[in-house]
């Protein structure tokens, strides 16, 4: 294993930011996994720091393939994270909304740029990624349709679900589909939890991704046997909102089959305590996205189902 410095950013108020990748192996850039970029993904650093562990033990047992370099950056907004905020914490940007970068832009630009220099040439790429929303996920695998990565690679992750979606003119600078423009097969592993530690959600994150790149033939490691992955359109799930703002109970919880009229959840008012709207589910399916906040707004996505 050599710990490197992938990229510096010199502070005047603060230490230098210094974004620190593991390498293992040496040769062929076979696999990149990248962390939080966001300040509260907590949980996504966590898988990534369980990785280096594992990959450490696979090093010293000699079971790294030949002529194979895979590459972990656990962490890119450590400044964010250090004081509590998602975003970068001089103006709010988001450096996953910032790639390939730019070396003379804004300072998220220039840290997507440096990251991006870093993380190009991989055959495949891995982000622990979190969702826009406080919630929690049902661990499964996601890929953008770019046209360029097989969906059925997929499957070697071994988890429930892979998901495909269609990538949105905002997608264009995301990590995941800039790495696909330049020729790395990329994916997005949900683990559960963002800003908290779920370690049973991180087990399955991390054989799934150790189950991955043993059938890609990256390594040779033992893992628990996965589910057969069902590939699905992200057209075929259903996103439900809430019908009124209040405080919010959760009743079905993720990973549930549920059956169309089924109560999923339940709004109260907050100042009288009555309850002012049933989140029922208009589809049969599996829970797959929960919110998880005790306030919530109208019109807020609540649930997804897998129909």
């Amino acid at each position: 294993m050599k710990k490197k410095i992938l990229f510096s950013l010199k502070s005047p108020y603060r230490e230098q930011l210094d974004i620190i990748g593991f390498r293992f192996g040496h040769g062929k850039k076979s696999l990149a996994i990248v962390g939080a970029m966001r300040g509260n993904e907590v949980q996504q650093m966590y898988v990534c720091s369980r990785m280096v562990q594992a990959l450490k033990k696979l090093e010293s047992e000699g079971k790294i393939a030949e002529d194979t370099e895979i590459l972990v950056v656990p962490c890119v907004n450590y400044y964010s994270m250090n004081i509590g905020k998602r975003f970068w914490t001089m103006d709010n940007t988001d450096i996953n909304r910032m790639f390939p970068g730019y070396a003379l832009g804004e300072t998220t630009q220039r840290i997507a740029d440096g990251v991006f220099s870093k993380l190009q040439g991989y055959e495949y790429g891995i982000q622990l990624a979190s969702f826009y929303q406080p919630g929690i996920f049902l661990p499964h695998v996601k890929m953008m349709d770019t046209g360029f990565t097989d969906p059925e690679i997929m499957k070697d992750f071994g988890l429930e679900f892979g998901i495909i979606r269609k990538p949105r003119p905002y997608d264009t600078t995301t990590l995941n589909y800039n790495w696909q423009v330049w020729e790395t097969k990329a994916f997005s592993v949900y683990a559960n939890a963002t800003d908290e530690i779920d370690v049973k959600a991180a087990d399955e994150a991390v054989n799934a991704i150790l189950r991955f790149m043993n059938n890609r033939g990256i390594v040779t490691a033992k893992t628990p046997p996965g589910y057969i992955t069902e590939i699905l359109n992200e057209g075929k799930t259903k996103q439900i909102q809430s019908e009124a703002a209040g405080l919010f109970f959760r009743t079905a919880e993720i990973g549930k089959t549920v059956e169309h009229g089924d109560v999923l959840g339940m709004i109260y008012d907050p100042l009288d305590g009555e309850l002012v709207a049933e989140i029922r589910t208009p589809v049969s399916g599996t829970v797959y996205f929960a919110y998880n906040n005790p306030l919530i707004n109208a019109k807020t996505v609540c649930f997804k189902i897998i129909k």
